[in-house]
């Protein structure tokens, strides 16, 4: 896949010229704006909305720090990269056997799967509570719109990044509007933001908070990343390889904060609307939506939330479907055309999610939820673990290998994550 975006189209340009409009334009989407939308798909909005109702403000921290974590890897894919013109996926393959090398693709293809049911599932759902459409109908609308947006000639030339970024624009617009329609416990939500050990010992909140971890922090992403950022030909200039990474560090932030600032806005108006009033028992994205309107005293507000729910999985099936084809090429070097991949991509995603619909109902979208974070859960750590021992390297990275302060850091967070993961999948697991 030769996605290479304007970010690092141009990576001996001098980091302080000045770039005319369409330029300045083009650094909103660059490989963090396709990044970001992975941080706001409906996953998120679950465990958000969760939070927000069962335990009002004071889980806002978990959001943070599981945000800043997600930086921190996506900074690392990105040096990887930068630095070697390599993606995660073509790396684990190149120094490691074909054994393992297979073991990394099955699970990085089963965690995109996953990732790709729960968001058709997201998007399927805001059809029906934008159009009063059946869910089976809704998913074969997702996979239509979902093809015809990924149709557009070329990914890389920033119409698929063009069309990310209004669909973003909707789902930060949508909860602005929200946002100064209900009224905060502005010290309470203050409070939520300092991390609180008493907090994540009440019954359940555990739960929730390693429910945040693993939504937050994408297997996918880390591959799709690292695609993304790497140059036509590897740079050798220290100086453009220390520009990029600049540039690229703060696109990546940059995106992720806007990412970080929605599921903020999703926890807080939950606390706000549900929690405060009493209604702590929230099942889940449909009841939710349900209740807004009553609550806040009209249909505009649920029309609001509907909609940036259908932007929302819209987005993130774009990038899932890329992120499959960097993981096809990278692993095991199969070139396929653009149309037959995403027509694979889609079928893997849509043939589960509507089977289950048609088989076992609407009750069947909390089920598949579940599941594909559980999927999501066991995978993270193996893309985690090859990202931070290539960028520690020194044969592989030379003079931009991570210091070890940052290894520290990337190492506590891999820990925390794994014993996170288990945790879910034992407290899920029968």
């Amino acid at each position: 896949m030769t996605a290479q975006t304007s970010l690092l189209e141009h990576p001996g340009e001098p980091a302080n010229q000045r770039s005319p409009m369409p330029r300045r334009l083009s650094l909103l989407m660059g490989p963090g704006l396709l990044i970001a939308v992975g941080y706001m798909d409906p996953g998120n909005w679950a465990t958000g909305i969760a939070a927000g109702a069962q335990f009002g403000y004071r889980l806002l921290f978990m959001v943070v720090l599981s945000s800043l974590a997600a930086m921190l890897l996506q900074t690392l894919a990105l040096r990887l990269g930068v630095v070697t013109g390599q993606d995660l996926a073509q790396t684990c393959r190149l120094r490691y056997g074909r054994q393992a090398t297979l073991a990394h693709w099955t699970m990085a293809e089963m965690a995109i799967i996953a990732t790709d049911i729960a968001e058709v599932l997201g998007a399927a759902l805001a059809f029906k509570l934008l159009f009063n459409l059946p869910l089976s109908i809704g998913i074969v609308l997702t996979a239509i719109s979902t093809l015809v947006i990924l149709g557009v000639k070329g990914a890389a030339n920033g119409r698929v990044q063009k069309i990310v970024l209004a669909l973003v624009a909707i789902i930060v617009l949508c909860f602005a509007i929200e946002l100064a329609l209900i009224t905060l416990d502005k010290n309470a939500a203050l409070q939520g933001f300092i991390p609180s050990l008493d907090t994540l010992a009440e019954p359940g909140a555990l739960f929730i908070a390693v429910g945040i971890i693993g939504a937050t922090v994408m297997p996918h992403n880390l591959y799709l990343h690292s695609s993304l950022a790497r140059s036509p030909s590897r740079l050798n200039d220290a100086v453009q390889v220390r520009q990029s990474l600049r540039r690229g560090s703060i696109d990546t932030i940059r995106a992720l904060s806007i990412a970080a600032a929605v599921q903020v806005a999703i926890l807080l108006v939950a606390a706000a609307v549900f929690h405060d009033s009493g209604h702590t028992e929230i099942g889940g994205i449909e009841q939710a939506h349900q209740l807004l309107a009553p609550l806040m005293g009209g249909t505009f507000c649920a029309v609001l939330f509907a909609l940036a729910l259908l932007a929302s999985g819209q987005s993130a099936t774009l990038t899932g479907t890329l992120a499959g084809q960097v993981v096809l090429e990278g692993f095991l070097k199969l070139r396929v055309s653009l149309c037959k991949q995403r027509i694979v991509t889609r079928l893997l995603a849509i043939g589960p999610a509507l089977g289950a619909i048609l088989w076992l109902g609407d009750r069947a979208v909390g089920d598949l939820l579940v599941f594909s974070q559980v999927v999501l859960s066991i995978q993270l750590p193996f893309a985690v673990y090859p990202l931070i021992r290539f960028t520690r390297d020194k044969t592989l990275m030379g003079d931009f290998a991570i210091s070890r302060p940052v290894a520290v850091v990337a190492w506590l967070i891999f820990l925390l994550i794994s014993a996170a993961n288990l945790w879910l999948v034992a407290s899920v697991l029968p």
